[in-house]
């Protein structure tokens, strides 16, 4: 089976338009703002835009969609004002999936903000659960995604993202998208292969393999457990190709769709090359 494969995709001009752009490009994954990444409110989607975005997907080579939200949303913000907002923000991003047919949510747990992490993590939950309270009988999935732990982060260690998982009722809708640069610098050896295996391993034992629906592919600019989370091309950081090669010929993870969010210009140009590289990787 061919591994689905694809980067972050500009909505310039419109959601439908990252169809054709990912298409161009040959992906058959991809990631996507559903809104202005760094807005609180945004305008509602058109239907004709719904419906071009659908139409155009149902006709493409792309078998796999995840909708990144807003980084402005915090599900564990100590300021009241700042944590409603990022319920009724979080709430949106949903409702945006949903209304697309994008099966993913993916975003960071949050930053407890020296509130402590056990505090954070029962906020994050609390969060999710309201607002998976007002989308009851919604098929997307709020999909957790690792963090390096930079500042007060939640989510560098696989126990946390656990932890929240425990603590939302409807459990069932829980993912989690693994991103490489983020959990090497969290700590986790993933370039050693079999280091590797025993952060697979302690992943599939704490949280099971089977939530884990998304990699995000990126280089570490920084060391292994420096808590500072840079993105690099494939190949050129501290995770090297090596840490890749483990991924591509791992067949527990070769289902699990790989989405790149390393640097790149308007044409994406800079996607080709990173993909060429993981192919490249595979034995």
């Amino acid at each position: 089976m061919e591994q689905l494969l694809g980067a972050h995709t500009s909505t310039s001009g419109g959601v439908s338009k990252s169809v054709d752009l990912s298409e161009k490009l040959g992906f058959t994954a991809m990631q996507i703002f559903t809104k202005n990444n760094n807005r609180w409110i945004q305008k509602q989607l058109e239907e004709k835009e719904i419906e071009a975005f659908k139409t155009k997907l149902k006709n493409s080579n792309i078998k796999y969609v995840v909708s990144h939200d807003s980084y402005l949303i915090n599900l564990c913000a100590t300021d009241k004002e700042i944590l409603k907002k990022s319920r009724i923000a979080f709430l949106d991003e949903l409702e945006r999936c949903e209304l697309l047919g994008i099966p993913h949510l993916n975003f960071h747990p949050g930053s407890h903000l020296g509130a402590g992490e056990e505090d954070g993590i029962k906020l994050i939950a609390e969060s999710i659960n309201i607002v998976h309270d007002k989308t009851k009988g919604y098929m997307v999935s709020s999909m957790l995604e690792t963090t390096a732990g930079q500042g007060t982060a939640i989510g560098y260690r696989f126990e946390q993202l656990q932890k929240i998982i425990d603590l939302v009722e409807q459990r069932e809708r829980m993912t989690v998208c693994l991103d490489t640069a983020h959990v090497f610098a969290a700590g986790y050896d993933i370039k050693d292969p079999m280091n590797f295996k025993k952060v697979i391993k302690e992943f599939d034992q704490i949280i099971g393999l089977e939530r884990l629906k998304c990699f995000h592919m990126n280089d570490s600019k920084k060391e292994l457990d420096s808590r500072v989370d840079r993105h690099e091309h494939i190949g050129n950081g501290f995770i090297g190709l090596d840490g890749f090669s483990n991924i591509m010929n791992d067949k527990r993870l070769k289902k699990i769709p790989k989405i790149l969010e390393t640097p790149k210009g308007k044409e994406q140009l800079e996607d080709l090359e990173n993909l060429k590289v993981l192919r490249g990787l595979i034995k």
